[in-house]
């Protein structure tokens, strides 16, 4: 029989504080039964002796210190788990909001996961096309990678992670069994109408799993919504044998939620005044993604971050470098300037880029002509600077040829409609058409005998 406490110490926030509590156990789960006979969910956040602090996922709001009773469960938080969770939608703690009835299973799983065993761990190959240039070209996403997108307030990355959503594929015989679970946090009303159109217009929702916070739902929820994503792609991936690609957006909110949270709990804080734990949060976080040996699934990562006043030294994104393999970029100028994506070519890399392209997996020309289009676009950059004190006209014939394959590139390659795809083949052809204004003598990172094969035909 489960013991219920009847009486509360102090509400505060989003906590709660009991004392005088036998056998609790950190991270469990509570069930709060308010006067009214509503019910609450907590989870155990802190214990000492037998003081015990509690977060409550819907807010204190309405707690009388008498009039509640508190029982504890003994474990961690669980949700149910089935091959039905494709083409549903979720709320910030894995309840259906989309009508379709609830979710039965024989198993439920702890949403805080498994650490993947290192050893275990294969190494990430092959890649996922997004049918963005940007991307697919210069920064390809890798199957089992974490490639996170820094933004900012106002860039459209909701719009980049609907097309990522809708456009994604794998290749080969695996191509139906990929899906994609989408995680969106702190997000607006009309935002999450919007990803949910766009998915059912394009006829994508039948293979994506959405989670919804919203802005309005109780900031605790929102340090659930990623852990309940990561546990419904572990299971697509684990134990249905799926390639999944999870996109989490915003993981700033997240953040500022762990903020609010560390607060209220009075604990010291960090830089900016986040956590000290934030890089170890992340990380629980991050390193979910991946592929198992002896499992044909993988998980791989797409997180979604906005940059306080564009600011990549900020805590969110500079602890999300250290641990992601690599980051896509996007510029406020490029955007200001009409070109969509906006994407940032020369800060944003993929790591595992290399390892995932190539003649077995894209063309042999991929490596050699993205490294040549890298290196030229840096040298549009310190011609600009040049042409700004010295003027276009009193540039040479070579530096003016640079600056037509910087307009071309911003408005032929870069530039890209919401609604357009193209394959791998596409962008590795557009990529030699821009190569083709620069004088041959001037393709030095590109193997002389591609050359001869893709640039003069």
């Amino acid at each position: 029989m489960k013991v219920r406490y009847l009486k509360l110490e102090k509400a505060e926030g989003p906590l709660i504080i009991m004392d005088e509590v036998k056998d609790a156990v950190y991270g469990e789960v509570v069930d709060i039964e308010m006067s009214s006979k509503e019910h609450r969910m907590g989870k155990v956040v802190q214990i000492d002796r037998g003081k015990v602090i509690i977060q409550v996922f819907q807010g204190t709001s309405g707690i009388s210190l008498n009039g509640v009773s508190v029982s504890f469960s003994g474990k961690p938080m669980e949700i149910p788990m089935s091959s039905e969770i494709l083409g549903r939608v979720f709320s910030s703690t894995a309840k259906p909001i989309d009508g379709g009835g609830e979710i039965y299973s024989n198993k439920n799983y702890n949403i805080n996961g498994r650490p993947m065993n290192p050893v275990a761990r294969l190494y990430p190959r092959n890649y996922i096309q997004t049918g963005i240039s940007s991307i697919d070209g210069l920064m390809t996403l890798i199957r089992g990678q974490k490639l996170p997108i820094f933004s900012g307030d106002g860039l459209p990355h909701n719009q980049l992670a609907a097309q990522i959503v809708r456009q994604a594929r794998i290749s080969g015989e695996e191509v139906g069994s990929f899906v994609v679970v989408f995680a969106a946090m702190g997000i607006r009303h009309d935002e999450a109408n919007f990803f949910r159109k766009v998915f059912e217009e394009a006829g994508v929702m039948s293979r994506v799993v959405m989670f919804l916070n919203l802005a309005d739902d109780p900031v605790m929820e929102r340090i659930i919504t990623p852990r309940c994503a990561l546990t419904a792609a572990e299971y697509l991936a684990f134990e249905c044998n799926m390639h999944v690609l999870v996109i989490m957006t915003d993981i700033t909110s997240y953040c500022e939620a762990l903020r609010e949270i560390s607060s209220a709990r009075e604990e010291v804080p960090s830089r900016k005044g986040y956590p000290g734990y934030l890089y170890s949060d992340l990380a629980s976080l991050y390193e979910r993604a991946g592929m198992l040996k002896g499992s044909k699934g993988s998980i791989t990562q797409i997180a979604i971050l906005t940059m306080p006043n564009d600011d990549i030294t900020h805590p969110v994104p500079d602890l999300t470098g250290y641990i992601t393999e690599g980051q896509i970029v996007l510029n406020r100028s490029l955007y200001q300037m009409g070109i969509y994506p906006p994407i940032n070519i020369l800060p944003s890399l993929s790591r595992l880029m290399k390892d995932g392209i190539g003649e077995e997996y894209t063309r042999e020309d991929h490596p050699d002509v993205a490294n040549q289009i890298f290196s030229s676009y840096s040298r549009v950059q310190e011609i600009r600077a040049l042409a700004q004190i010295v003027g276009e006209d009193e540039l040479s014939e070579i530096d003016r040829k640079y600056m037509e394959f910087g307009r071309q590139f911003e408005e032929q390659f870069a530039k890209q409609d919401f609604e357009e795809y193209r394959d791998i083949n596409q962008t590795l052809e557009l990529m030699w058409e821009l190569l083709r204004i620069l004088p041959e003598q001037e393709l030095t990172r590109i193997d002389p005998s591609l050359v001869k094969k893709y640039l003069r035909k």
